[in-house]
C-alpha cells in the first residue's frame, strides 16, 4: 500500500479490526520509511446496487448521498459523525439483505428514518420533512402529533412494566 505521506510501497499492518458487521477490515498501517500512520480499508466488491426512484428512473446506490443527507438533518445537533457512518453502515447492511439488486429509494428512506429517530428526534423531523416532502405545515404539525402520540404511549407502556 503507497503511503499518503512519503509514496512508499512498504508498511506494515499496526490494527485490524472488522467493521460494517463483518464487511470490510479496517487497517492501520504504518509506512516503513517515514512511519506515517494511515487507514485503508478492505471490503468484498460487490454487484453495483440500483435504487429505483419514484419517477421509475434507475441510479446506482451512492452511499455519499446518504451521508449528505443525514448530515444536513443533523446540522446543529448533538450527532456525532461516527453516529451517521454507523447509521449509513446500517442501511447498507440492511439494503444488502433485502435479496435483489434493485431497492425503491421509498424502503431506503423508510429505514433511514426509523433509524435516524432513534438517534435524535429533531434530525428524525427535519429529515422526514425533506423525505416525504411535506407540502405545508399541517403535513408538519400531524408527523410532530403522530411523534408525540407515541412517546405517550411509551411512557404508558413503561410505566406499566414498572408497576
Amino acid at each position: 500500500m503507497r503511503c499518503p505521506a512519503c509514496g512508499l510501497l512498504n508498511s506494515h499492518v499496526v490494527d485490524s479490526r472488522a467493521i460494517q458487521q463483518g464487511r470490510t477490515i479496517r487497517r492501520r498501517r504504518e509506512c516503513l520509511a517515514c512511519t506515517k500512520r494511515f487507514t485503508t480499508y478492505e471490503a468484498i466488491e460487490e454487484e453495483e446496487l440500483m435504487v429505483v426512484k419514484t419517477d421509475g428512473r434507475r441510479e446506482i446506490f451512492d452511499r455519499g448521498k446518504i451521508m449528505q443527507g443525514l448530515k444536513l438533518a443533523c446540522t446543529k445537533r448533538m450527532v456525532s459523525i461516527d453516529q451517521l457512518h454507523e447509521l449509513v453502515d446500517r442501511v447498507v447492511y440492511y439494503i444488502s439483505n433485502l435479496n435483489g439488486r434493485e431497492v425503491s429509494s421509498s424502503k431506503i428512506g423508510e429505514f433511514i428514518i426509523s433509524e435516524l429517530r432513534k438517534i435524535d428526534e429533531v434530525a428524525y423531523v427535519r429529515f422526514a420533512s425533506v423525505y416525504r416532502d411535506f407540502k405545508d405545515r399541517g403535513e408538519f404539525q400531524d408527523e410532530l402529533k403522530q411523534l408525540e402520540s407515541q412517546e405517550v404511549d411509551s411512557v404508558i407502556e413503561d410505566h406499566s412494566k414498572t408497576h
